[in-house]
């Protein structure tokens, strides 16, 4: 099982990034997928995650600002940020359930953004 993350970077204050992650391997009936994120020093939160059935939920933080989707057909979920603050700098982790109650997670994938 493996998890890709792309389409982090570096991006100006109020500027836009999408994230992708693509899943591969044997995931069996994939149920809620989200993304984290770890800031240096902090530790590890739920930014966003959206449920089989496409229910999403947010962080506090970045409601109205990100919004997250996934096409169930391709394995694969997205996070668009948008109005992006020098507080959302961290690394973000893709992360996926199973109905078995199994969990994977991406390697992560760099945002900076630069005040």
């Amino acid at each position: 099982v493996q998890l890709v993350e792309s389409g982090g970077g570096l991006v100006q204050a109020g500027g836009s990034l999408r994230l992708s992650c693509v899943a591969s391997g044997s995931i069996f009936m994939i149920n809620t997928m989200g993304w984290y994120r770890q800031a240096p020093g902090n530790q590890r939160e739920l930014v966003a995650s959206i449920s089989a059935r496409g229910r999403a939920t947010y962080a506090d933080s970045v409601e109205g600002r990100f919004t997250i989707s996934r096409d169930n057909d391709k394995d694969t979920v997205y996070l668009q940020m948008n109005s992006l603050k020098s507080e959302d700098t961290a690394v973000y982790y893709c992360n996926l359930d199973n109905v078995y109650g199994q969990t994977y997670w991406g390697q992560g994938t760099q945002v900076t953004v630069s005040s």
